[in-house]
């Protein structure tokens, strides 16, 4: 594959999945604004704690099947074998509902015990009983997704998304506006079935549901199971991590405090990180398949990177300027603390779009523990520099906090790079950089102005230049974009 092919195909794809979110964000935009309105900051809290809970024992107990299945299905699918592939499709879910079961039960026995000492709040045992269901469709769902990306079953993929966030919005708004905080339950039930029912779907319809034999053949997963292992324990750490964050600030502001938190971490770190939601289902196969080749890896990752950087750029510069604009579209004006939070906040993404290219080659050559050892200095330096930010700070101290782990961990990760497998940033990636990072301070500086017209003249003028050149780079530089236009015109004359 040529080089303005590879582009392309990395455009490609983020673009399907990219879009995707960007769709998950409009739909988001309406539902949001509903449940804020009809919550408040308390009870978003109160969904934020929920689902820090469910996703601490989801990771806990899913042996990282969801991502190191992936590795393995697309093996033995590139291979062309179908009927190996078909039965490692029956060890994927028969150790896809081992977890479920494991889950369900520590989320039933431990769940009430977690929310009583770690959170500080009476801990209802029939709530985390009702809630432990989530565990197993969670579980189930991260298999099949795991067959569909293994087998290039990307697009029924993307369409499970889609169906999934039409679904949350025509389901979570009326039963928040009738039932209030007691329908938060029901809502986490009724979307972990309906995303679990959609994916079996459309996995269903090129690997039919069929568990015989697999009791035998269990031991074959024992490689995609001890792969999962470091990946699960670095997804426990994060969970814990973020367990001990929402803990101290419900302690120190309360449900109000986590809520407000929780919808800037949103805003800045989830919805702005759509770009990156390609990384595991195109970018690790690839990298995997050049695993021992170090020259592969280093132009696989600086292409992935300089692609991550030209995408993300404008939204970002974006987001710091009309922030303002957008957070009262997606919440409400009882929100508005979070703005200069997010602002700050925004640049961690400039670091994480170098960052999370550089991380995923650990596991494209199954150096686990190196993968793990580096999540968990992420995991204790993030909990600790947002609980000093805070104290220090308030919102906007957690915002910096972000910032500075994502900047520090960018440097760790350059040099571990570098020493371990001689990986560093190229010439196009450090270019990209210079232009963007420096256009992101200029667009965070100039939220400060307070005349107006010089204000919005200047955050267009930014906006616009961080657009035109990433396009420009994107287009006719580095795809292939250009040329099949040029090609079309000429074909007209």
């Amino acid at each position: 594959m040529s080089g303005k092919q590879n582009y392309t195909h990395i455009l490609k794809y983020t673009g399907i999945f990219g879009g995707v979110q960007g769709l998950n964000i409009a739909i988001t935009l309406v539902r949001n604004k509903f449940v804020a309105l009809l919550l408040g900051p308390a009870g978003m809290g109160l969904v934020t704690l929920y689902s820090t809970i469910v996703n601490f024992f989801s990771q806990a107990t899913s042996l990282g099947i969801s991502f190191s299945a992936v590795r393995h299905v697309s093996e033995l699918f590139d291979s062309g074998n179908i009927e190996q592939t078909r039965c490692f499709v029956k060890v994927v879910r028969g150790w896809t509902l081992l977890t479920a079961l494991a889950g369900m039960f520590l989320l039933s026995v431990l769940g009430p015990l977690l929310g009583s000492s770690i959170f500080g709040w009476e801990a209802n045992t029939i709530d985390f009983i009702l809630l432990s269901p989530i565990i197993a469709m969670t579980a189930i769902t991260g298999g099949e997704t795991a067959i569909l990306k293994g087998a290039r079953l990307l697009k029924p993929l993307a369409t499970v998304q889609v169906l999934t966030m039409i679904t949350a919005l025509i389901v979570t708004v009326p039963i928040y506006y009738f039932l209030g905080i007691t329908g938060i339950i029901p809502v986490f039930l009724i979307m972990a079935f309906v995303t679990m029912m959609y994916t079996l779907h459309s996995s269903c319809k090129h690997f039919p549901y069929c568990l015989h034999g697999a009791r035998g053949i269990l031991g074959e997963g024992m490689g995609m199971v001890r792969l999962g292992i470091a990946f699960v324990l670095a997804g426990i750490f994060g969970s814990g991590s973020e367990l001990v964050i929402r803990s101290f600030l419900n302690v120190e502001g309360g449900l109000y405090a986590v809520g407000l938190y929780n919808a800037g971490y949103m805003l800045t770190i989830t919805y702005a990180g759509m770009v990156f939601s390609a990384m595991d289902t195109d970018y690790f196969p690839r990298l995997s398949a050049a695993a021992n080749d170090t020259r592969a890896i280093q132009i696989i990752a600086n292409r992935q990177i300089e692609m991550s950087l030209l995408i993300v750029s404008p939204m970002l510069a974006t987001l710091i300027l009309f922030l303002p604009i957008i957070l009262p579209l997606l919440y409400s004006k009882c929100f508005a603390e979070i703005i200069p939070m997010g602002q700050i906040a925004v640049f961690s993404m400039y670091f994480k779009a170098i960052t999370l290219s550089l991380e995923y080659i650990n596991l494209a050559k199954g150096n686990s523990k190196a993968y793990l050892m580096l999540e968990i200095v992420y995991d204790v330096i993030v909990a600790v520099f947002i609980i000093y930010g805070y104290r220090m700070f308030g919102l906007w101290g957690t915002g910096l906090a972000l910032t500075l782990c994502h900047l520090l961990n960018l440097v760790v990760v350059l040099i571990y790079s570098r020493v371990k497998y001689n990986v560093s940033m190229s010439k196009n990636v450090v270019k990209s950089a210079t232009i963007h990072l420096p256009l992101g301070i200029i667009a965070y500086a100039t939220t400060f102005i307070q005349n107006f017209w010089m204000h919005w003249t200047l955050s267009i003028m930014i906006v616009a230049a961080s657009t035109a050149i990433s396009l420009y780079i994107i287009i006719y530089k580095k795809t292939s974009i250009w040329d099949n236009i040029k090609n079309k015109i000429t074909q007209h004359d």
